[in-house]
């Protein structure tokens, strides 16, 4: 189990424990008397552009495209791509909108590639439908693990090996490298925290230097 697990799990508990204290269901917390598990400090790890590219290009099916296509150019976690519908983009103004975690609610503008793409799916119900088969659920759309087993696939067909979240990372990344302000990439990337945001932004040396580029002094402060 990873540290990151670990800590994730750790909290999990002492929420529900935190909970049953609240609730009357026991008087202490035991979670209280545990040591937090460290969490490891993230770093971003996006795809580069020519892995994006080559991961397209080993896209074996139209849907598997899109699932990239909705990770890499609108930011959405593999279990928001497996629900979305042609109900939730408006016609007219091309946007998405999007139930991510906690039911919370965003709407995002499209990509021009995403309006295209769009343009192939249903207006109406769900993009992805489960496949029927009788091993399968009664479910109404592919699961998440459907969307990140294809991913991954198409991953290892390109010659290299991630993580179907690294596209996500892709989005924020390039969206800072193009010069779009911190405030506008956490909102589009559904952040409550711009701390949260910096995590999946990766700033390149071209990026750092072009800042360093322009520091300036005053003339006499330079002067021998």
């Amino acid at each position: 189990m990873s540290p990151a697990t670990r800590a994730t799990y750790h909290a999990s508990i002492r929420a529900l424990c935190a909970w049953m204290r609240r609730t009357g269901v026991r008087p202490d917390n035991p979670a209280d008397q545990t040591p937090r598990p460290k969490r490891p400090k993230s770093t971003p790890r996006p795809v580069e552009a020519v892995q994006l590219a080559a991961l397209l290009k080993a896209a074996n099916r139209r849907r598997t495209r899109t699932y990239i296509l909705l990770g890499a150019l609108a930011g959405l976690r593999v279990h928001e791509i497996a629900k979305v519908r042609g109900e939730d983009i408006d016609p007219y103004t091309h946007v998405l909108t999007v139930v991510g975690k906690g039911g919370k609610i965003a709407q995002i503008p499209m990509h021009d590639e995403l309006v295209q793409e769009a343009a192939r799916y249903p207006s109406k119900g769900y993009w992805f439908p489960a496949y029927r088969n009788r091993f399968e659920s009664t479910a109404e759309h592919v699961s998440a693990g459907a969307v990140s087993a294809a991913i991954a696939g198409a991953m290892t067909r390109a010659g290299f090996q991630g993580q179907p979240h690294q596209l996500r990372h892709f989005y924020g990344t390039e969206l800072v490298r193009a010069g779009v302000n911190l405030r506008v990439v956490q909102t589009l990337m559904r952040h409550e925290s711009p701390a949260t945001t910096a995590i999946y932004t990766r700033v390149d040396v071209d990026q750092l230097r072009a800042g360093i580029s322009k520091l300036s002094l005053p003339s006499d402060m330079l002067a021998a």
